[in-house]
């Protein structure tokens, strides 16, 4: 009888000290929920008749937006369209695609279908190689190419 009750208080102790270490752990950062629109509809953007279209949505007030509307400038030639949104400017344009996060950078194909997008800051080699990579497949090499050997 007495075993049986020494571990009956053995349970209920562990049930009280993990009851109490949950209680401890802090609970996990909210984690953003941001995303970036899957199709654009071509004919709101400049030169839709471009195979290729580089779009920035970006700020007035983001200091990175202003980082990454510059790198696109060298993206612009016959094949590819570039095109800022200023959110002050074309503030329609962002609640359409449901921007809710400035730089976000899209890349799409003729018919609009996005292919890679950026939310947040980029380099310029990121964004060059991606847009090589979504107008010639296979153009870039593989990110493991990239790895260093130990």
């Amino acid at each position: 009888m007495s075993s049986v009750l020494v571990g009956v208080i053995v349970v209920v102790l562990a049930c009280v000290a993990a009851f109490v270490l949950r209680r401890r752990t802090p609970e996990p950062p909210t984690q953003s929920t941001w995303s970036a629109p899957q199709q654009l509809d071509r004919s709101e953007f400049f030169r839709p008749e471009a195979p290729w279209l580089v779009v920035a949505f970006t700020s007035a007030t983001c200091h990175t937006c202003a980082a990454v509307a510059a790198k696109l400038e060298p993206l612009r030639s016959d094949a590819v369209a570039v095109e800022v949104i200023d959110y002050e400017l074309r503030k329609s344009l962002h609640e359409r695609y449901r921007i809710d996060a400035v730089p976000t950078t899209v890349i799409a194909n003729a018919e609009g279908v996005v292919q890679r997008h950026f939310i947040g800051p980029v380099t310029a080699t990121d964004l060059w190689a991606a847009v090589a990579e979504a107008r010639e497949p296979g153009s870039t090499p593989p990110p493991e190419a990239h790895t260093p050997r130990r």
